[in-house]
């Protein structure tokens, strides 16, 4: 049974080849939009590096720009086809490519699939993964002599700033490590002896946090050390007063920036979908209706144009049975082979009995 069976008379079918010509340039377009959107979303991704322990949520923009190169590539292939299929001696040469065709224009739209759906199951990957690289990165920010990590302290105080973030779940993560670096201590000072000593690891460690986690919109001015302690500052009270710093946490900040990047990317993917599958079936449709045009007598004449030969079920068992049939082509049959060896041994030994026969027997 022919699925989805249409005729095409031959006006129906030099429209629909123009149509599907502009609408395979609308496609090559998309598929531009899929990979600047995947350059944009993979340079976003680099730009932040140091502040994330792996790269797992790089697959996205991956996918994003191998993809739109694909489908610049089909959808132009499809214009040409469009182009020769009203031509009955230029489109017979694309018949043996249109296997193909169909079979990358149907991947492309599955690894689209895949990208809408990624970038929502990746959530929790790209959380740990800036969690665990944040954690580091403040544990580091100390260290601007030490090579590798010079620039440590230049990237955590932008990327504070930025985001308007402090820390990695909140600014109390700079109380836990040291972030002044020795070389700028004055360790002859008895506040600095004291608080080096009190701590079981030596490290000198303040119940304060750097510039960037000020908030430049607070209109008191920023308390930057001594937070917890209600007597240094005047009128202030550490445990009530909202303080005069960034409250959110930056693994927070930078989950939700690059999840809305790539939430808001979800809407054009899907468009793009649906005219990747739009151009795949009326491709079908016009190939279809154009080989059986060529069949006919009158090439002019009205025509079937339909999408599977047979119907669905029909079609999968058929796909089937070809692909076991091509595994059990390349396979080698065991017996075959057994019954092959006495068959090379009677052979041999006619052959040593014939070569005896012929050779002149000696003389006594």
């Amino acid at each position: 049974m022919v699925l989805l069976k249409m005729k095409f008379t031959q006006q129906r079918r030099v429209r629909l080849a123009q149509g599907l010509w502009l609408l395979s340039w609308v496609a090559v377009l998309c598929g531009t939009f899929i990979f600047c959107l995947g350059v944009y979303l993979k340079t976003e991704l680099l730009a932040r590096a140091e502040v994330m322990d792996n790269t797992e949520i790089h697959v996205v923009p991956n996918i994003l720009m191998m993809v739109g190169l694909a489908s610049i590539g089909t959808n132009w292939v499809a214009s040409r086809m469009c182009q020769d299929s009203l031509d009955a001696t230029r489109f017979p040469r694309w018949k043996v490519f249109l296997l193909a065709w169909f079979a990358v224009a149907a991947l492309i739209c599955c690894l689209l699939v895949a990208v809408v759906v990624l970038s929502y199951a990746l959530q929790g990957r790209l959380e740990e993964s800036l969690k665990v690289g944040l954690r580091n990165g403040i544990r580091f920010y100390k260290d601007t002599d030490v090579p590798g990590r010079c620039f440590q302290k230049e990237t955590i105080d932008h990327l504070q700033m930025e985001f308007r973030c402090c820390g990695n779940n909140n600014f109390k993560d700079w109380f836990e490590v040291q972030w002044v670096s020795n070389r700028y201590l004055d360790f002859t000072s008895k506040d600095v002896k004291d608080r080096i000593r009190s701590n079981v690891d030596g490290r000198y460690l303040l119940d304060g946090v750097p510039f960037s986690c000020c908030n430049p919109a607070s209109p008191r001015p920023c308390l930057q050390y001594r937070l917890t302690d209600n007597s240094a500052h005047h009128s202030y009270d550490y445990q009530s007063e909202e303080l005069n710093l960034y409250n959110r946490g930056c693994r927070q900040a930078l989950t939700d920036y690059y999840m809305e990047l790539m939430n808001s990317t979800g809407p054009g993917v899907l468009s793009v979908i649906l005219i990747q599958m739009s151009v795949l079936l009326s491709l079908r449709y016009l190939q279809t209706a154009v080989e059986g045009a060529m069949a006919l007598e009158n090439p002019e004449d009205d025509s079937e144009g339909y999408l599977l030969e047979k119907g669905v079920k029909e079609t999968i068992e058929e796909a089937k049975a070809n692909v076991l049939t091509m595994l059990k082509f390349g396979q080698v049959d065991p017996t075959a082979a057994e019954g092959s060896e006495p068959a090379a041994d009677a052979e041999k030994g006619a052959d040593n009995a014939a070569e005896k026969a012929a050779s002149p027997t000696p003389a006594s």
